[in-house]
Order: structure tokens, then sequence, then C-alpha cells
């Protein structure tokens, strides 16, 4: 199989690079929490319910629709490190359908390994931020973002986007539409927030340069920890902390930030 080819059209890797630097020049990227939050809400999975949500969407994109997985009877796509995961999901307020969906995979021991360091431990070649250095519950990954089909866009779209895939345009309006690029990196918010919510100092997260390259103009400056490998298509090793991510937030996507993380903390509580 061609993954790198592959790849090149997944949902999970989009050309958001454009979007942003438009709306960054614009009025409306003051705009982002209050387009996003009208249409879109996190939704931590605190209930078996949600969590089979989470799995359906993960079967649908990397099962069905990209054969990175075997299609199951059940139509989950699971594996070992959901036992020891965290799940958020974005909703779509007026279909109540949901779009997406993201987890941090977490650890205790040196037995309980994360997806990094089980498949890709030889891609780190940066000592200093090498997850064996920190406790063991002080460090996650960012894994498993997937967005359906329904809520990406084509490069030829008029509001370029997160993904390659097509949006049903007639379901939906021009507003929600500006919205949907987002999804991604509202993901990437929850996902941020459920670590430092539970005692997370360190994250590691498996992407394409070229994703990381579009996050800088959000203002999420991750750190690349090695060379390129070709991990379902050529993806690179990353690493990012609580401080890193605040500090460089741009002023819209700080507001964006800051109305998921109150949504995503109220939900979290209820895991404890």
């Amino acid at each position: 199989m061609n993954w790198n080819k592959r790849l090149l059209n997944t949902p999970i890797i989009g050309d958001i690079t454009k979007k942003i630097v438009s709306m960054k020049a614009s009025h409306d990227a003051y705009n982002i929490a209050e387009h996003f939050t009208q249409f879109l809400q996190p939704q931590v999975a605190t209930t078996p319910a949600l969590r089979k949500e989470v799995f359906k969407i993960r079967h649908n994109v990397y099962c069905e629709e990209l054969s990175f997985e075997n299609v199951k009877d059940d139509g989950q796509e699971k594996d070992e490190f959901d036992e020891h995961s965290i799940f958020s999901l974005i909703k779509h307020k007026p279909s109540n359908t949901y779009t997406s969906c993201v987890r941090i995979v977490k650890t205790k021991s040196l037995e309980q390994l994360l997806p990094i360091e089980k498949f890709c431990l030889e891609s780190i070649t940066n000592e200093e931020l090498h997850p064996m250095r920190f406790n063991r519950n002080e460090i996650c990954e960012i894994s498993r973002l997937a967005v359906k089909a329904d809520f990406r866009r084509r490069k030829t779209d008029k509001f370029k986007g997160s993904g390659t895939g097509v949006i049903q345009e007639n379901n939906y309006s021009e507003t929600e539409l500006r919205c949907f690029p987002f999804i991604a990196i509202g993901l990437y918010m929850a996902a941020a927030t459920m670590a430092m919510n539970t005692g997370i100092r360190h994250v590691y997260v498996m992407m394409e340069p070229r994703l990381a390259r579009s996050m800088k103009f959000v203002g999420i400056h991750f750190v690349q920890l090695g060379e390129p490998i070709d991990y379902h298509g050529i993806r690179a090793p990353y690493y990012i902390n609580a401080e890193m991510f605040m500090s460089k937030l741009s002023p819209g996507f700080k507001n964006l930030y800051q109305a998921i993380a109150h949504e995503v903390g109220d939900q979290l509580d209820q895991l404890k």
C-alpha cells in the first residue's frame, strides 16, 4: 500500500494554511470563536454511548474511507490504547451530528506505552525532549484525529479548508462552511484542554510536517523531534507543552481556545 500517496488525500492532514492566513489578515479573525461556537460544540466522551460515536467515526474514516485499518463487523475502530485514553468529539449543533473525534493516550508505567513509543520510537532523535525523560503520568499523545467527509472541503472549493473530502454544500449555510476548516484546530484545542486538565505536562504527536507548519499560523508551535518517516504516510514526531501552546496563540484563536477550554473543562469534571 502506498501510504504516502494516500496521505496526500487524507482528511486528517488538510491544507489549512491559506484559510488561516486570510482570516488573520481580516476582521473575521476576531470572530472565529463566535462563528465556531454558533454551529459547533466540543464534547468529551464521558459515556459509553459517546465513546461508541468516537469508534464509529474512526471506523468511517480509517477503515471505510482510507483503508488504513481493516473493516470491522461492528463498525467500530478500536485499539489497545483506547483503554488508557480520553476522547473528545465535535458536534454540529443544527443537525445534532458528530463531525469528528480525537483522543489523548495517557500512560502510567513503562509497560503502558504511547503509540509513538511502540511504533515510532527510533524516529525521536531529540534526547532532551524524549518521552523516557519525563514522569510517565505527565506525558500523553494526541492521536486518531478523524473528520467525517461531510465536514471537509476540496482545495477547489470557495473556502479552502482542512481536508480534501467533499462537503454537501446545500445542507449548510455559508457561515457554517467558513467554520468547517477549523474543526481540526478545535480538536487539537480540545485535546490540549484534556491534557492540561488531567495533569499532563508533555504532549507528543505524529503529524505531517505540512500540518505542523500550518498550525504555526494559528500560533501553535510544535517542536519537531526527528526526521520524517513513513508511518501511514510521511510523518514526523512532534512535542508541545502548555507554556508553548499558550504563549503564541493569535488573539482570534486564543478566544476560540478559551471557549473550547470552558466547555471541555466543565465536562471533564464528570470523569473525576
